[in-house]
């Protein structure tokens, strides 16, 4: 008898050791079980393999691959444990899939009630195999968590596996090797959070965010919710479009504001004007690396046939002494751009269809651009420029303009774009109005990064500042993230 267990022994170890490899996708691969069978390394391998296989003993896990390559990476030794207990780093690692809502996530995304009720069970007395079992579940459970919460933190929730701009196309971001890195750092989870957006917007919005879930929710719990889930749903627009630079400009168009930010902090905020409802100003990344003084308008064919072509058959209808294009300083162009007089077009035969001409209003005081524009590269064909209508910065609805941003004090932003240099430039003072203006371009030696984008929260002086969702994207973001309950906090 003791000769045939002997045999069948061999032969159940020998058929565990030679367990086929299985594609783990990224760095690692399910290799044959080097250890006990039933270490708490065979049991984590096991446990992987099942969830591939076998579904009555499944584990759920979103982050399958990830998890078998960190555990190969490591021969399946444990990354949370401490001997039979959870290790300090474990119980750090849990603390903090707990608390994702200080992060805009969402615990139940990490299963962090599945794993706090498994480390309650690991705590009570139980027989050694069950207990290893439990063990092997937590740690796939909590490496699961950590990676997910892990990619959601550096590229969001809805756009998970979609490259941020941290990232670099040779070096995507893989959260298996970052949780391995981290791990071997002195304060894990310091490390962990590395992965996070770091400029400033994002940072000092989620610590606002974590900050505010500590405060009484006050005489309206529901507002107090409503402004929580702001915060996280502006975060999660951050991480898609994070900025990797140090010196940049900003935009923030619910806020109707440019700064300009230096080493991580705000040197100049100016007041905007941006498009209207009707023609948003859309988000992008740019760079800022020309402008030009008293420039000319080439006026959008759209504008002309929509809005200056109606004026014009108008006049030709009733005549009088006033010329609507030589009174606000346009001048006509064929299509080969030569000048024409306006007095030898019947106007009243032009349609939107037949319209081949070209506007464009000179230099001067009634200028649409004012004294200056900044120019940059961009699909949209948009611009920053001053404005003629300097009284509507005092308003606060500013979603006033067709579709490109116009700046308060655009002359203050140029003499800190050209550094040294703007003291020979002889820059015109804002609002100041040349009788006789000279176009004249500067190109930037330093062109800066331009970035354009939708927030409507941010923090000012400290504290949590909330605007109208001016383009009404909220809505849909507030469902796809917290549900279609969301909807009846708006």
């Amino acid at each position: 008898m003791r000769l045939i267990m002997c045999v069948l022994l061999v032969a159940f170890l020998t058929a565990f050791a030679t367990l086929p490899e299985r594609p783990a996708g990224g760095q690692g691969r399910v290799r044959p079980l080097q250890t006990k069978p039933n270490s708490l390394p065979a049991h984590i391998q096991l446990l992987l393999l099942d969830t591939a296989d076998k579904p009555p003993r499944r584990v759920p896990l979103a982050e399958l691959q990830g998890d078998q390559s960190f555990y190969a990476l490591r021969n399946y030794q444990p990354a949370w444990s401490a001997g039979l207990e959870i290790g300090t780093i474990g119980r750090a690692a849990l603390a903090l899939l707990t608390r994702a809502e200080d992060f805009g996530l969402q615990p139940r995304r990490y299963q962090a009630s599945a794993l706090q009720a498994l480390a309650d069970s690991l705590a009570l007395p139980s027989p050694p195999a069950r207990h290893v079992a439990q063990q092997a579940r937590f740690e796939i459970l909590l490496t699961d968590g950590v990676l997910r919460f892990a990619r959601h933190l550096r590229r969001g929730q809805l756009y998970a596996f979609t490259p941020s701009p941290l990232e670099q196309p040779e070096a995507p971001f893989e959260p298996a090797a970052w949780v391995a890195r981290a791990l071997m750092a002195p304060d894990f989870t310091t490390a962990l959070l590395r992965c996070q957006p770091q400029h400033r917007e994002y940072q000092q919005l989620q610590q606002a965010l974590a900050n505010w879930r500590q405060q009484p929710t006050g005489p309206d719990p529901v507002a107090h919710r409503r402004q929580e889930q702001q915060m996280a749903l502006t975060l999660e627009r951050w991480r898609w479009v994070a900025i990797p630079d140090s010196d940049y400009i900003v935009v923030n168009l619910p806020a109707y504001r440019l700064e300009v930010v230096r080493r991580g902090r705000v040197v100049y905020t100016h007041r905007l004007l941006i498009g209207r409802a009707s023609t948003p100003t859309p988000t992008f990344s740019s760079r800022l690396a020309s402008f030009t003084v008293a420039p000319e308008w080439r006026v959008p064919r759209s504008v002309a046939v929509q809005q200056i072509l109606p004026y014009l058959q108008e006049n030709a209808k009733f005549p009088s002494e006033h010329d609507f294009l030589a009174d606000n300083n346009y001048a006509l162009y064929d299509a080969q751009g030569r000048e024409l007089d306006p007095s030898t077009i019947n106007w009243l035969q032009v349609t939107e269809q037949n319209f081949t001409y070209a506007i464009r209003q000179k230099p001067g005081c009634s200028n649409l651009l004012g004294n200056i524009v900044f120019r940059f590269a961009n699909p949209y064909g948009l611009y920053i420029s001053d404005t003629s209508e300097h009284k509507d910065f005092e308003r606060t609805y500013r979603a006033l303009a067709e579709g490109c941003m116009h700046v308060e004090r655009p002359m203050r932003l140029a003499a800190y774009l050209l550094g040294p240099d703007s003291t020979r430039a002889a820059l015109p003072k804002d609002g100041e109005c040349e009788a006789n203006p000279r176009s004249r371009t500067f190109y930037l030696k330093r062109p800066l990064p331009l970035h354009v984008r939708y927030a409507t929260c941010a923090v000012v002086g400290g504290k949590p500042r909330f605007y109208a969702d001016v383009y009404g994207r909220d809505a849909l973001l507030r469902r796809q993230l917290f549900g279609a309950r969301a909807a009846t906090l708006l």
